[in-house]
């Protein structure tokens, strides 16, 4: 030990005099000096790799840095480098990243400055791990003479080209054999058919691959079922009449028996016979091509005894139970809705024939032997009469829409129909006076006219409400009070006189001496209150003594019959004749001498001297 290290100690000063000596050169020869005098100290050649950079050391040697070698080397070297860095690769995997501790030059042209120990390398430290099968298999398999073992592909298909062509996928599936094939064994596939996009599931998964893939053709392989179950398609009878969506009714568990939910599957349940119907029934023609309308009458279009004037929904009479099973149509969504006894009447006593819209909707059709009225009242039965019954017409009719409206006693139940409308085909002309009806209850015995509703009302009968102010004799003062049988003695109303006199005539103490004309002193506040304006009501007023003096004083004669007052004289000897005691030679003018206040009294006391001679004669004379 003693003499290795002596000896190491003697070769120090020269190492460090042969460095001197370079040093030295460098600086006073150039850069050509220093290359040259570099060739020369090199411990030897590099290999055929390197020799375009054997005079520049630089390019692989860092001066007094040994650690910037590596990067240098990763610098020309740089798919390496990248493993490096990525620590991906053999060398992104090696702990000691220093390149000169594996590979190292300047030993000859032919060195192998990458020896590899095919036998110790541990190959889980590259992009490949080997399993299975590879474990056992050459380099040589893999790594192609002449090109860099990291060259090697990863992909299966470079290295198992041929078995893709003897198996016969010929590249078909593209270079992921590992999807399928594993290290183990070639042959034994392990490929997951869930994730492509046709999962095997019931018989599927286990069939042969071959079934379905014929050829060795997977990638174009069609998917739907018509593909590889045609000859059971025409086996069972479809022949493509029913599409090739298999699927629609066949299960992958079990191709018999047919897995179609006509209920769930379809806008189109069946129901009672329906469900026993084959499909080819109502499925006549290409069953995805040639769509079928839900409506009955396409396949019922032969029981149709209608003939399609119904329409095509036939289920609004018929049901799937029984085409012949009585009908549930709801009558009540037409526009003749049943009601009452109509209810209970059958189909055809209204339907006469199968062209059910061609029975008419007036009640005239079907009731025409009813009919009492002889059509005179039209054909609209239902105005009067009822589904409930038709002999009972009470309430239904609206009289009130006529020109006769009924109330109060007319309103009545217990008046009827016939009461007024004598005959059954005349309706329409039955009178509206009330004399026609109650011609037995006049008992003015068609005096007053036939305008009865004057004085009764539909209230009652017997309860009147004359406006007597209407006729020719307004009631007023105490005739309001008097009862109508004290003037009008008979129903015969027209009968009774207006003349004061005929009713009054008790009570004339005149004696009809002053006419019948009681109203033109009498009043009908009382009798016994009258009053007589002589100065207006006649051409002399009574003045003086006059008004004192009784009708009758003057008014001796009686009137004619049914006359006014007898007419008087209106000279003074007319009534004072008997008190002249001139005997009526001064005359009949009594006024030029006598004063109204008193006989005895005269106007003008002349003299006989102042005697008018002419005026005396005039009257004797005159």
């Amino acid at each position: 030990m003693r003499s290795q290290s002596h000896r190491t100690n003697t070769k120090r000063p020269i190492a460090w005099l042969v460095l001197g000596v370079v040093v030295l050169l460098q600086l006073f020869c150039g850069s050509a000096g220093a290359q040259n005098i570099e060739s020369i100290m090199a411990p030897g050649k590099v290999i055929t790799g390197h020799v375009k950079v054997e005079d520049e050391c630089k390019q692989c040697h860092v001066k007094f840095d040994r650690k910037a070698q590596d990067g240098l080397c990763m610098g020309c070297h740089k798919d390496v480098g990248s493993d490096v860095r990525g620590k991906a690769g053999f060398h992104g995997r090696l702990s000691d990243t220093t390149c000169r501790s594996c590979h190292t030059d300047h030993k000859g042209r032919d060195a192998q400055v990458a020896p590899v120990d095919k036998k110790n390398f541990d190959h889980r430290k590259t992009d490949f791990v080997l399993h299975g099968k590879h474990e056992k298999a050459e380099c040589v398999k893999c790594h192609v003479a002449g090109k860099k073992y990291r060259e090697a592909s990863l992909e299966c298909s470079v290295c198992h080209k041929k078995d893709d062509d003897t198996k016969g996928h010929k590249g078909a599936l593209g270079t992921k054999c590992a999807d399928c094939h594993s290290e183990s064994s070639w042959k034994e596939t392990r490929f997951d058919h869930d994730t492509t996009h046709f999962s095997l599931t019931g018989k599927h998964s286990d069939a042969k691959c071959a079934d379905c893939h014929k050829n060795g053709v997977y990638k174009d392989t069609p998917k739907n079922c018509f593909a590889c179950h045609r000859k059971d398609d025409d086996g069972k009878g479809h022949k493509g009449q029913f599409g090739e969506k298999c699927d629609s009714c066949h299960t992958s568990k079990q191709w018999k028996p047919s897995t179609f939910n006509h209920d769930a599957d379809t806008k189109y349940q069946l129901r009672g016979k329906h469900r026993n119907v084959v499909c080819k029934d109502c499925h006549t023609g290409n069953l995805f091509r040639d769509k079928l309308t839900q409506d009955c009458v396409s396949c019922h279009k032969k029981d149709d005894k209608h003939k399609e004037s119904l329409g095509k929904d036939c289920a609004q009479c018929h049901t799937e139970r029984n085409w012949k099973e009585p009908a549930k149509f709801d009558h009540a969504l037409t526009t003749f809705p049943l009601l009452g006894k109509h209810a209970d009447v059958v189909c055809k006593e209204c339907h006469t024939s199968v062209m059910f819209k061609e029975a008419p909707k007036e009640c005239f059709a079907c009731h025409k032997k009813d009919d009492k009225h002889k059509d005179t009242l039209g054909k609209d039965c239902a105005q009067c009469h009822t589904e409930k019954d038709w002999k009972t017409t009470a309430g239904r009719f609206q009289h009130d829409k006529t020109r006769f409206v009924l109330r109060n006693q007319h309103a009545l139940a217990s008046v009827k129909c016939d009461a007024c409308h004598k005959s059954l085909q005349n309706f329409r002309n039955t009178p509206l006076d009330c004399l026609s009806c109650h011609k037995k209850d006049d008992k003015h015995e068609g005096q007053l006219g036939l305008e009865c509703e004057k004085c009764h009302s539909d209230r009652g009968w017997k309860t009147t409400r004359f406006d007597h102010n209407k006729s020719r004799f307004a009631l007023t003062g105490r005739h309001t009070l008097v009862e109508c049988k004290k003037c009008h003695e008979t129903s015969r109303y027209k009968d009774a006189s207006r003349e004061c006199a005929v009713c009054h005539k008790k009570d004339d103490t005149h004696k009809q001496k002053f006419g019948v004309r009681c109203e033109t002193c009498h009043n009908t506040r009382a009798w016994a209150v009258w009053k007589f304006d002589h100065a207006v009501k006649s051409k002399y007023p009574l003045e003086g003594a006059h008004g004192k003096v009784a009708c009758e004083s003057c008014h001796q004669k009686e009137a004619a019959k049914d006359k006014d007052i007898a007419p008087l004289d209106r000279s003074c000897a007319s009534c004072h004749r008997s008190v002249d005691v001139h005997e009526g030679k001064l005359g009949v003018r009594c006024e030029q001498c006598h004063s109204v206040d008193s006989w005895k009294n005269f106007k003008n006391r002349v003299s006989h001297s102042g005697f008018d001679g002419n005026w005396y004669r005039e009257s004797i004379n005159g």
